[in-house]
């Protein structure tokens, strides 16, 4: 199996790249889902970058109830809420912004999403639990949620008194459409193409590689975090509206068989699954490939040197299907 490496592939855009801006409106938004078969809300070619405004995954009503002043609510939010049909939604609850097509986006390609800005869009988050969600169900019986003001200048969230958590924002979910078979797919429980994968390390500067499973790939993007611990586990972040850069690279022929990263410091390969330790061993298992692939090495070093210099830590543990990531520096290769 062929993979991308950052390193081979960083060229400049061409000189006849294009640079898109697209608000989140009620006809540019998907409402809890992926799906193949919805229109794309713009088409680009590849090389072109897309600022993308994105909502918080929270109503005006709720938000005015733990505190928010009406007036400081986005009136884009109020927006969606009013201008999305009942029937356009579901079955998650994600305000995602696409789908984006890419021109020429084939099932067997690969999709390379350079992460290049990620700017704080309100001057504050929520977090919040509930009964039957989260990780601590029983311990919890209750729902409560928390208003944290956004402090943009020193990058803090003013948590409570004496509180302060430093901000490191980033898309809880980015991913493509899912195989057609998968139907109109939940937003929630991350899979094959990406989507809610509540990674903290998919900051900017980050690269995203998703397979392309549908004509156009059809990326989409929402969730927006400014910062979260790993494994997220009361169901929340500090989740805030986000406006995302990202430039589209299209590799034609280049097959990814599952979502991957890359830092400027780290290779990051992920699994899935609603068992913590099978999404551990599909984690495991495609960084394994990885370094087959693309550093030569036998599957038993491959193993060895992710047990003595890699970390598997993870991302999330509430949204059915669990997280989890290997991380690999990039500095043990030494000879590139």
């Amino acid at each position: 199996m062929r993979y991308l490496i950052l390193a081979a592939v960083a060229a400049a855009a061409p000189a006849s790249a294009k640079t898109w801006d697209l608000p989140a409106t009620p006809t540019t938004v998907a409402w809890g889902h992926y799906d193949a078969t919805d229109k794309p809300v713009l088409t680009i070619k590849s090389g072109d970058t897309v600022v993308m405004h994105t909502l918080l995954t929270n109503s005006p009503t709720g938000l005015e109830k733990a505190g928010v002043a009406p007036g400081d609510v986005e009136p884009a939010l109020r927006a969606a809420f009013d201008g999305v049909p009942a029937s356009a939604r579901g079955p998650g609850g994600h305000i995602l912004t696409g789908p984006i097509a890419i021109e020429g986006a084939e099932p067997g390609d690969t999709l390379e999403v350079r992460i290049r800005k990620i700017d704080l869009a309100i001057p504050y988050a929520y977090n919040a639990f509930r009964y039957g969600a989260g990780f601590l169900t029983d311990d919890f019986p209750y729902a409560r949620m928390k208003i944290v003001p956004l402090d943009r200048q020193r990058m803090v969230g003013k948590f409570g008194p004496g509180v302060e958590v430093p901000l490191a924002p980033f898309f809880g979910s980015m991913g493509v459409a899912p195989p057609r078979s998968f139907g109109r797919y939940d937003s929630a429980p991350p899979t094959i193409n990406g989507g809610n994968m509540d990674d903290k390390a998919l900051v900017a500067g980050t690269t995203l590689f998703l397979p392309v499973h549908a004509a156009g790939a059809l990326f989409q993007a929402g969730d927006g975090h400014a910062a979260q611990g790993n494994g997220e586990v009361d169901i929340t972040a500090l989740e805030t509206s986000l406006t995302g850069t990202f430039e589209f690279v299209l590799h034609k022929g280049v097959a990814t068989p599952y979502p991957r990263a890359e830092t400027p410091d780290a290779y990051i390969a992920m699994g899935f699954d609603d068992d913590l330790s099978n999404a551990t061993r599909k984690a495991l298992r495609n960084m394994i490939d990885f370094l087959v692939a693309e550093k030569h090495m036998t599957r038993d070093d491959a193993y060895m040197l992710i047990s003595v210099a890699g970390d598997v830590e993870i991302t999330e543990l509430v949204d059915r299907n669990k997280g989890v990531h290997v991380k690999l520096p990039k500095r043990l290769f030494v000879k590139g």
